[in-house]
């Protein structure tokens, strides 16, 4: 039908026009360079749009017949336009978080961490959380003094803040560190037991050093939603909208007109969906539900929901996490890490995922598991083949989030299985530095963000960022994609690079794929939604080295201008 509508096309002059379109535009871009990512007419110079959607692609003079009175008309001058960006995993209120947080990215000490806590314990209120993230310690340059594993021991920390409980997230967002108060808040001691899925590092005494890895942080985080509990019903929610705006606000000055949220408890998508709905959303969320199966089992029919607020809000995908990070030794591993004992963690028994599998294809959910490790992915993967099987023809697009280190056995697993790997290219140069030192070259050689290997064996790969873990602008993914080129050293396994027009389909149709929504986002095209974004540089053409100082110029969301660059 594509390639009929093409030819079609060709017949009317060049202009890809909707039957629809008899009333003038409201708004028409023109005199640029137009990336459609649409097979049927790859490129064009100018785009109308009519509402929320697309009316027209082709030339200038062709879409210039849709002019009216009332057409706002936006001269490109030769500039770069193509569809939204969609992020297709993230962390959507994370992003806002992140924005208040104390910000430890950058850090190069952990006397320097210290330090940024220290200061912020002076100016907070007695028993005031303090709650950062982003520190790394493979960014330290040199290990903490005392340390277990490489990271340290909470006493300095807990002496600049003792009347403050404090909890840092790791940048993976898989492990955090405690000072005292924040342990003793979450009433992990001496004698207590991690729970499953989750180890408490401990110093040579036995004692807890601070550093909680996986579902050991829940008791801090218990402790610290219990007093977020406390705030009355409009506090909680002007909290809750404070953040959304501010992520809102990131994603649209970075070209993101729809994002993937890893993970939504049911009381945000309860509050996404009646911002949607009031139409001050800003950017199109994809949700997954993150609840237990005895609420999935009793809620996931109810809170389904596609399209809604104008196709600013889909909860139609159920997130799951099978191990941690491969940065804070929580990933899942076949074979021990070359640097320490051990295989990871698995946060999730198969069992249990296997039901929320099935909860899924019962309910029209989509399944997206976190895995890391190459045990983790080889076991969901496992899942998946047999949920699969019990529901033959059944168009379930099970995602398997990050994926980045795979078995060789596993790679084609992918494609046969029709198991989407929704991963981030950033990740790889971000992690470059220290994959070889957990995964020793062999297995990183083989497996670690394969992307060359998967996308030869047929799978599907959809690019993001994991945002806050990294910031959600999709240019550096997009540039990592296709150099695998850390900021400094050789380039990490440069044979498993995507070509350009990989990347930029991993940002644009193969995430619409992802989220089932390939009919309505992902490329310029009469009927689809008016989501596009301009450039200051042709992301298709540029030199590679180019593309990191590649800048957002203006942000369209269902043919509304929702960020434009100050001149």
């Amino acid at each position: 039908m594509r390639r009929l509508v093409g030819f079609l096309s060709v017949l009317l002059g060049g202009a890809f026009v909707a039957a629809s379109a008899e009333k003038p535009a409201d708004l028409i871009f023109r005199n640029g360079r137009v990336l459609t990512m649409d097979d049927a007419r790859p490129e064009a110079t100018a785009v109308a749009i009519a509402g929320d959607r697309i009316v027209a692609v082709g030339g200038d003079a062709e879409v210039d017949r849709l002019r009216g009175d009332g057409t706002r008309v936006i001269d490109l001058a030769g500039r770069f336009a193509m569809p939204g960006l969609i992020d297709g995993h993230a962390h959507f209120v994370g992003i806002g978080d992140a924005r208040i947080a104390l910000d430890l990215r950058g850090a190069s000490s952990w006397d320097e961490v210290v330090a940024r806590v220290g200061a912020a314990a002076k100016k907070a209120r007695p028993g005031e959380w303090i709650l950062g993230r982003g520190w790394h310690q493979k960014e330290w340059a040199a290990p903490p003094e005392p340390n277990v594993e490489g990271f340290p021991l909470h006493a300095s920390l807990s002496a600049v803040s003792p009347a403050n409980p404090v909890l840092l997230s790791h940048a993976s967002g898989h492990a955090a560190f405690a000072n005292a108060a924040a342990l003793a808040r979450g009433g992990i001691g001496r004698l207590t037991q991690p729970p499953p899925g989750g180890e408490i590092l401990r110093d040579a005494a036995g004692e807890p050093t601070g550093l909680l890895r996986e579902t050991a942080e829940d008791p801090v985080l218990d402790a610290l939603r219990k007093d977020l509990a406390k705030r009355n019903p409009a506090e909680a929610q002007a909290d809750l909208d404070r953040r959304i705006d501010l992520a809102v606000e990131d994603c649209l000055r970075k070209g993101i007109t729809s994002i993937h949220d890893g993970g939504t408890p049911v009381e945000v998508v309860k509050r996404l969906r009646e911002r949607a709905e009031a139409g001050t959303l800003g950017v199109r969320v994809y949700a997954m539900l993150s609840a237990p199966n005895e609420v999935l089992e009793k809620e996931a029919a109810r809170l389904r929901v596609v399209g809604a607020g104008r196709n600013h809000l889909t909860v139609r995908a159920i997130k799951r996490l099978a191990d941690g990070a491969l940065g804070s030794r929580g990933a899942w591993l076949l074979a021990p890490y070359a640097d320490a004992p051990g295989t990871g963690l698995c946060t999730t028994p198969m069992k249990d995922l296997e039901r929320t599998a099935e909860i899924a294809a019962a309910n029209g959910y989509q399944l997206a598991t976190h895995a890391i490790g190459d045990r983790a992915n080889r076991e969901v993967l496992d899942v998946y083949e047999r949920v699969l099987a019990r529901h033959p023809g059944k168009d379930l697009r099970f995602r398997v989030e990050h994926a980045q280190h795979l078995a060789p056995a596993d790679l084609p697993r992918f494609g046969r299985l029709g198991v989407l790997a929704q991963m981030q290219g950033i990740h790889c140069t971000s992690d470059a530095p220290f994959v070889v030192g957990k995964l020793g070259e062999t297995r990183a050689r083989e497996g670690a963000y394969a992307w060359r290997r998967l996308l030869d064996s047929g799978a599907r790969i959809g690019n993001g960022t994991d945002a806050p873990v990294e910031d959600v602008d999709p240019i550096p993914s997009i540039h990592a994609s296709v150099t695998r080129q850390p900021g400094k050293g050789p380039a990490f396994f440069p044979e498993q690079r995507m070509t350009r027009m990989e990347a930029l389909r991993s940002y644009t149709v193969a995430n619409a794929h992802a989220a089932f929504e390939e009919e309505i986002k992902g490329r310029l095209a009469p009927g689809m939604l008016a989501d596009l974004v301009v450039l200051s540089k042709d992301l298709a053409r540029v030199p590679d080295a180019e593309i990191p100082s590649t800048e957002v110029l203006l942000t369209v969301v269902g043919g509304k201008v929702v960020f434009e660059k100050a001149r």
